[in-house]
């Protein structure tokens, strides 16, 4: 019989051992009791977070167990689950284990959230120059996640969202050249990525009816077709496709004045254009805090919304509230959603 959600740990992984990933997941643990911590299990090397807290100065009792075994273990030890890949780079130096042992973490914790052996996946940062230059081919975290969760030869479309308490974002173009960026947008794109946040928001956040705003791509939403005809054409007849979904959404809205606190109160998500104009408010607004939420794949991932640090990893000074709000949004996330919550 497959454990209740409640007793089922969080996933997390290594990212990128020579930044600040192992430096944060000692953080967290270490402050588990006074924060309330869910449970989680690190998919990585004991070697490697042993020589991390001696770099930090810190006691940290380290268990190598199952995921099984991770929830009991959690209160006395911080648990991991090896990968039998050893992660041998120092703070701020990858070295060629790096890319491997980044990738064992992910491809062993995305078989544990599958399987039901960890309720969600927690991803620490990695570092994709050091990807690129071991053969890696995925433009990103998220796609190849996305590859990940590919079934019977479909790949699912991976949707992210910034999240925060203050504000959630949704970029329709990612990392792409902002002239790339442009060109890929189209109306199919953005209906897309549109039900799929309603779908998710009402699944995951308890929200009967997610309110979402649409940005424009252009300056003043297209001054109506004098500054571009994007707007009047591609993005809103998006957003009619939408509303007559049933879902609950305006635009194109000018994305200068949709991010003041007026405003916020007036939607749940704010669906943007390109990759600076929904990271920009967000970082903005809440840099320690956002959370990296993927939508549209078969379990549940969040992540820091920050990269590896290399020049403060293993320094003491990598502030943990990023993961330690990702930890916490994933356990929420798997909970079953209760209207408003």
């Amino acid at each position: 019989m497959a454990k209740p959600l409640a007793q089922t740990p969080l996933a997390l992984t290594l990212g990128e051992p020579a930044g600040i990933g192992p430096d944060i997941t000692i953080a967290a643990w270490l402050r588990r009791n006074e924060l309330k911590l869910p449970p989680f299990y690190l998919l990585g090397d004991h070697a490697c977070l042993a020589r991390r807290a001696k770099a930090l100065g810190v006691a940290v009792p380290v268990a190598d167990v199952t995921p099984e075994e991770a929830v009991s273990a959690f209160a006395a030890a911080l648990p991991v689950v090896a990968t039998g890949q050893a992660a041998t780079a120092e703070p701020g130096r990858p070295d060629d284990s790096s890319a491997p042992a980044a990738l064992a973490s992910i491809g062993r914790a995305v078989a544990d959230v599958r399987a039901g052996r960890a309720s969600a996946l927690v991803t620490n940062p990695i570092a994709k120059g050091v990807l690129y230059r071991a053969g890696f081919t995925h433009p990103g975290h998220t796609e190849f996640l996305a590859e990940l969760a590919a079934a019977g030869g479909k790949t699912p479309q991976p949707v992210m969202m910034l999240w925060s308490p203050l504000l959630a974002v949704v970029p329709v173009t990612i990392h792409l050249a902002l002239r790339e960026a442009i060109a890929l947008l189209s109306t199919e794109l953005i209906v897309s990525t549109g039900r799929i946040v309603a779908s998710e928001m009402k699944k995951h956040f308890g929200l009967a009816r997610p309110r979402l705003a649409v940005t424009g791509l252009n300056p003043h939403a297209g001054e109506d077709g004098t500054l571009g005809t994007e707007d009047k054409t591609m993005i809103a007849a998006a957003v009619d496709v939408l509303r007559g979904d049933g879902i609950d959404v305006r635009g194109p809205l000018p994305a200068d004045t949709l991010f003041h606190e007026a405003a916020r109160k007036t939607y749940d998500c704010a669906l943007c254009m390109y990759h600076d104009q929904a990271l920009i408010p967000i970082k903005t607004l809440a840099f320690d805090e956002a959370v990296n939420v993927t939508l549209g794949l078969p379990f549940i991932r969040t992540s820091p919304d920050h990269g590896t640090a290399f020049d403060i990893a293993g320094t003491g000074r990598a502030n943990p509230a990023s993961l330690i709000a990702a930890l916490r949004l994933a356990a929420r996330m798997a909970r079953p959603a209760q209207p408003g919550s």
